[in-house]
């Protein structure tokens, strides 16, 4: 008896412009282990339609009319078995991506990235795995640090309660995560063996609710774990 096989990562892409949106799906219904299964032209309409439609991994824009990508992806992260959203944004520093990021999505990516890179990053969000370098949010972070807690605000664990029941080394785990360092890097500043580490990751977003590396660096800047410019 053979295995039957896996089923196809499912796709929904968002975009207001019809043709950006085909050019997608031809990308993506190109790969045997990708298919798309659904579409919308705006925030709202990706919404209801996600509502009814089962997906693992969103391609979304974030400048749309009526509703855009940032308030959609809110709405979708905050549900339950919620798919993982990747932003597509035109700018690098993209206030859009940023918030987005904020709002609960997994990565983004430039809308000029190469079909390669586009697909590997579904099939990476899809696994859990890290699409954008937690250095690279941090530089997001930094640029747009106005908009991030002040010092004096609320405590860590009254801004994320769940931060009161990890260990002293999970905490640390999380600072050097939102400072952007990788698994290696942080398993070399605490002298110990990166599966260790791993093992922290693990727990930590367990833990802390967050369902990926990205979402960690954001806790550690809106707990005030890591401030900005230090």
């Amino acid at each position: 008896m053979t295995d039957s096989p896996a089923r196809p990562i499912r796709v929904f892409l968002v975009d207001d412009q019809q043709m950006v949106r085909a050019g997608f799906r031809m990308l993506v219904d190109s790969q045997p282990d990708l298919q798309v299964v659904g579409e919308a032209g705006d925030g709202g309409e990706a919404v209801e339609r996600l509502a009814v439609t089962a997906a693992d991994v969103v391609l979304m824009d974030v400048r749309m009319p009526r509703m855009d990508g940032v308030e959609a992806t809110r709405r979708i992260a905050a549900g339950p078995d919620a798919p993982r959203v990747i932003v597509l944004t035109t700018f690098d520093l993209d206030e859009y991506a940023f918030a987005a990021i904020r709002a609960g999505a997994s990565a983004f990516l430039l809308k000029d990235a190469a079909p390669p890179d586009l697909l590997s990053a579904i099939r990476s969000v899809h696994a859990g795995d890290a699409v954008v370098a937690p250095s690279t949010t941090r530089r997001l972070l930094e640029h747009f640090a106005g908009t991030l807690p002040e010092p004096g605000g609320p405590a860590p664990d009254e801004v994320a309660p769940s931060l009161a029941s990890l260990t002293d080394r999970e905490r640390e785990v999380l600072v050097l995560v939102g400072r952007g360092l990788s698994n290696t890097e942080i398993a070399e500043e605490l002298v110990v063996a990166e599966a260790t580490v791993k093992t922290h990751m693990s727990r930590l977003l367990a833990k802390t609710g967050r369902r990926d590396r990205v979402q960690l660096v954001v806790l550690a800047y809106d707990a005030r774990l890591v401030i900005p410019g230090s």
